[in-house]
């Protein structure tokens, strides 16, 4: 399957998915966001009942959410083509996600996506050299290149997470209609916010009180 192919797949998945876009507040980051930038661009999709944000909808989002991570270099802006391509690895990476959380085979569609990442471009630094540090690190590639590192970076930690210890601790929220992903930090953990917790208990409490009143009313 060619690259045109995966994204006209990954652009019918998410029509598919029904995701509408209705004004909604942000959510905090879900655990594990901090660890892994594969993670936070899977949540970068957030839908629960209050409607859906995508903070990545657009080029001028997407490079602002990528400068904000330093993942991308000062001055670069996304244009309409590699924000698709970023929106094409996000997909990928929920998708392998899933499969992975629910012990599914990952849709070859996003093993296609996350490998085109992966061999496009040398993910390590380049080295330089000026006057004031003299040889050094840096994460600068040329222009024409600088979409693919930074989408292979983001891929290189997208193979860690599926493949190394914090595999185990992956999970889906478990909030009703909540569509981001979360590391355990322990055991009991089943919520990506402390908003997504509060709905579920105020929900459990409401459907509590129903059945109360219904017995009285027997």
């Amino acid at each position: 399957m060619g690259l045109f192919d995966v994204r006209e797949a990954n652009k019918a998945s998410r029509e598919a998915q029904g995701f509408t876009m209705r004004p909604m507040t942000a959510l905090p980051p879900a655990p594990g966001d901090d660890l892994h930038p594969a993670l936070e661009l899977a949540n970068t999709l957030q839908t629960t009942p209050a409607g859906t944000a995508d903070l990545i909808a657009n080029p001028e989002s997407a490079t602002a959410w990528l400068s904000q991570r330093e993942l991308l270099t000062e001055g670069i802006s996304l244009g309409r083509p590699c924000a698709t391509r970023l929106l094409d690895l996000r997909d990928a990476v929920r998708a392998l996600l899933a499969g992975v959380i629910g012990q599914q085979q990952p849709p070859e569609t996003a093993l296609a996506v996350v490998n085109a990442a992966l061999i496009a471009v040398p993910t390590a630094d380049l080295l330089a050299w000026d006057t004031g540090r003299g040889l050094h690190r840096s994460a600068r590639h040329p222009l024409d290149r600088a979409t693919a590192h930074l989408l292979a970076v983001i891929a290189v930690d997208a193979v860690d997470l599926l493949t190394g210890p914090d595999a185990a601790k992956l999970a889906a929220c478990g909030a009703p209609r909540c569509s981001r992903f979360l590391l355990r930090t322990h055991a009991a953990r089943q919520w990506c916010s402390v908003r997504c917790g509060d709905r579920v208990r105020a929900a459990r409490a409401y459907a509590r009180r129903g059945m109360s009143t219904g017995a009285r009313t027997l």
